[in-house]
Order: C-alpha cells, then sequence, then structure tokens
C-alpha cells in the first residue's frame, strides 16, 4: 500500500495542507515565492502549518528527503533501467533535468539549469535519455514520473504555451532539436510511467519537493 503524504502550502495560491502532489503543484507552480514542503503525517504538517516555512525549508531545513535505496524498491521496479526526470524553480524558472541509473543511482547525465519550466524539462530529458541509450546501443526501459512529457514524446511534439522570447531563445532551440531527433529516429525503448505513490520519487529526483 502506498505511503500517504501531506503537502503544507505556507505561501501559494491558497495556503493549506494538501493530499497530493498535484494539488499542491496547482496552489504553487507559477506562484512566485511559493513555499511547500511534504510530509509523512497528518501530525506533522498541522504542526508545520501552524509554524514558520523556515523551520522546514531553507538554509535551516533538515535534508531533502532521499528516493528510496534498491534495496527499498518493490520487485516490480527493472532495475536494469534509467530514470529521467526534471527540477525547476518558479514556472518559469531555473530549470535542469538528469538521467540517472536505477540499479545504483549512477548520474548519466545532467543538463541546466537555464530557463525554462518543469513540463520542458520532463520532456527534453525523455528525448535526452532515448538518444543517450540509442548512441550507446542500450536496450534499457525509461522511467519517467510525467504523464504530460510521454505524451509530448508519443506525439513528437512539445506543446508548451511557454512564450518564445529572446530569454526563451536557446531553450526553443533544444525543444526543436529534440523534435527533430523524434522525427528522424526511431527507437525500440520502452518508456514506462513510474508510480511515485506507490515506489516513491523517481531515482532522478532532485530532492526539492
Amino acid at each position: 500500500m502506498a505511503k500517504e503524504k501531506y503537502y503544507v502550502v505556507w505561501e501559494g495560491v491558497k495556503p493549506g495542507i494538501y493530499r497530493t502532489w498535484t494539488d499542491c503543484q496547482l496552489q504553487t507552480k507559477g506562484y512566485e515565492g511559493a513555499k511547500y514542503k511534504s510530509f509523512d503525517s497528518r501530525e506533522e504538517a498541522v504542526r508545520a502549518m501552524a509554524s514558520s516555512p523556515y523551520a522546514y525549508i531553507g538554509k535551516n531545513a533538515p535534508s531533502a528527503k532521499k528516493p528510496k535505496s534498491v534495496d527499498e524498491l518493490p520487485d516490480t521496479v527493472i532495475l536494469n533501467s534509467i530514470a529521467v526526470d526534471a527540477a525547476c524553480s518558479g514556472n518559469p524558472g531555473q530549470m535542469e533535468y538528469r538521467g540517472v541509473y536505477v540499479g545504483n543511482g549512477q548520474q548519466l547525465f545532467h543538463f541546466g539549469p537555464t530557463l525554462g519550466t518543469n513540463n520542458i524539462g520532463e520532456f527534453l530529458a525523455l528525448v535526452h535519455g532515448l538518444a543517450f541509450l540509442k548512441q550507446k546501443g542500450f536496450d534499457l526501459p525509461i522511467y519517467s514520473d510525467s504523464k504530460i512529457a510521454m505524451k509530448w514524446v508519443k506525439d513528437k511534439q512539445c506543446k508548451t504555451k511557454l512564450e518564445h522570447t529572446a530569454k526563451t531563445d536557446e531553450l526553443f532551440q533544444l525543444i526543436a532539436r529534440a523534435e527533430k531527433w523524434l522525427r528522424e529516429n526511431r527507437y525500440s525503448t520502452k518508456i514506462i510511467k513510474w508510480e511515485t505513490r506507490e515506489w516513491g520519487e523517481i531515482p532522478a529526483d532532485f530532492g526539492r519537493k
């Protein structure tokens, strides 16, 4: 059974305690200065909500919770695989992504930070993973926790609503390259949805939730 989490939003669209990461994101994505954190029990969340966020986040906060170790992952997870994930401070904001080998957590590639959005980062991470595996000649599956990125890859198009400006031109060049790669390359790589609620954070997670 998946372990429950509670998300405290101190500063966001509507501060409060939320039961899912999606609900938390709805209150914080694009909200300048948003402050939020996850907790393992409602009691902890209630105490945190009544306290200053700086007791839990920022330089005085305990270190971010790491993804589960290999030994803690369920048998359903394929260890001989790679996982990709992105992180973004703001929306848009400073975005970066990376890919790691699930079997030992070794980082295989990393990009950023650059101005972007989390969805774009997830998309670019997946395409980077596909290109990386093809270049190396490895036949491994890729895990992603983003349904949006998986759909964009399937459609061979990054359907972002981010405006193409002088500040985002470099990012849009990367997007164009990724879309071109998808159109011109065939691959047999299996892309699998990482089930965060059941398995914990994806191994490529940056630990900022």
